[in-house]
């Protein structure tokens, strides 16, 4: 099953280029529904096909779990892209159950399928797995794919960590900033979902508000409704933000604008000042890896600082995780990021980490700079499934690191 959290990895990882060009984008496209396509077949194979049913229901069920694994298909047909399923929020709903359901049957069939296996050596004989077992497993992945979807749709809390940043003006101590990212805006995180997120985000009470990214999935034209709640964020040093991947496979100028207009400070390779009486923030954001793809300007954090003040502790937006090592050699203090989704399920998580340098989730000491990726408030409509790993609105508390002795 090595196919399924490789095919995560690749949402994690796609060029922008991808989605620019039309003939990489289509050969992409068939790979990827290929690879998708993995899950439903172990299933008709170990878990349908021995169950004692008469063919009459074999075939159509076979059908439905083969039409249920091409979701990104029908999405691709219904508005020219894998990652924006354009139907209505209960059928985007009902097709991240159904997938979802399909994935962890597949894990739990082998897993079955295994111990049987090791059964069969230890006691030298044929073993039989019983349908009363591979129904309880089949109705096992229903329910925990069910707890998976609603878990990702949900409003997330608030989150608090806090973090030590060494020569903090006293005045910056307390500092509150709060994170949301990787709200992935569409008909499954709608306009009503992007509000709630909203008021608690301002009732949080945070000086800052920062986006890192992946506001979006759709173009202008499709989510200007349901990204209308957004110009709502109110803190009072302002708001600010960065693009993610998924922001140039939608047309970045066109996000980049409608964004602006909304009111979010945007921080493409460039840098604010927050001020309180003598100290200063800086607060600085890079592009995401995905923007050379598309002919758009590759991150640069010596861009992104130029001109900053130098005895300013640094906090870095930047939506990937994976160049943090970078970062923190160029003396930044704090660097925020999403992208992961946290890895989504406990266990996919190790794999998804392998793509990005190691890091998925929460906080992480690299070279004296602290990291925090965020597990994401929203998550990609292709694949909504949270398991063991919840999602979050953060709120950062920066404080005075205190000296050791």
């Amino acid at each position: 099953m090595m196919e399924m959290p490789c095919a995560m990895l690749w949402t994690f990882a796609t060029p922008a280029s991808f989605i620019d060009d039309p003939a990489r984008r289509s050969g992409a496209s068939i790979i990827f529904n290929l690879v998708f396509a993995v899950p439903a077949l172990v299933v008709l194979a170990r878990w349908l096909w021995p169950l004692p049913l008469p063919l009459w229901i074999k075939i159509p069920a076979g059908l439905a779990m083969l039409a249920a694994s091409q979701f990104h298909l029908w999405s691709r047909l219904s508005s020219g892209s894998v990652f924006a399923p354009e139907f209505p929020r209960g059928i985007v709903i009902l097709f991240n159950w159904a997938f979802g359901a399909l994935v962890l049957l597949a894990v739990l069939q082998l897993a079955l399928d295994l111990g049987a296996l090791v059964t069969m050596l230890v006691r030298q004989a044929a073993v039989q797995e019983p349908a009363a077992l591979r129904y309880a497993v089949a109705a096992l992945a229903a329910v925990a794919a069910a707890i998976g979807v609603g878990n990702a749709v949900r409003v997330p809390p608030v989150v608090d960590v806090q973090v030590a940043v060494r020569d903090l003006p006293p005045a910056l101590d307390g500092y509150r900033i709060i994170q949301l990212t990787d709200l992935h805006i569409s008909r499954l995180f709608t306009a009503r979902w992007a509000q709630a997120v909203v008021e608690r985000a301002n009732a949080a009470g945070g000086d800052l508000i920062v986006v890192t990214g992946d506001f979006i999935d759709g173009s202008v034209a499709m989510r200007r409704d349901d990204v209308a709640p957004l110009r709502r964020l109110r803190a009072p040093d302002g708001v600010y933000a960065i693009p993610g991947n998924h922001e140039y496979f939608f047309s970045y100028a066109a996000w980049m604008q409608a964004l602006s207009d909304m009111g979010f400070r945007l921080l493409p390779n460039a840098h604010a000042v927050i001020a309180r009486d003598d100290a200063r923030l800086v607060i600085a954001g890079v592009t995401d890896l995905s923007a050379p793809g598309v002919g758009e300007a590759a991150p640069e954090l010596a861009l992104a600082l130029r001109g900053a003040p130098a005895d300013a502790p640094i906090v870095l937006l930047d939506h990937q995780p994976r160049r943090a090592r970078d970062a923190a050699a160029r003396g930044v203090a704090l660097q925020l990021s999403g992208h992961t989704h946290g890895g989504m399920i406990v266990g996919l998580d190790r794999l998804v980490a392998r793509g990005n340098a190691g890091f998925v989730s929460g906080r992480y000491d690299v070279g004296g700079m602290t990291l925090y990726v965020s597990n994401g408030t929203g998550l990609w409509p292709g694949f909504a499934l949270r398991l063991g790993v919840p999602s979050e609105i953060t709120r950062i508390t920066l404080t005075r690191a205190r000296e050791a002795g």
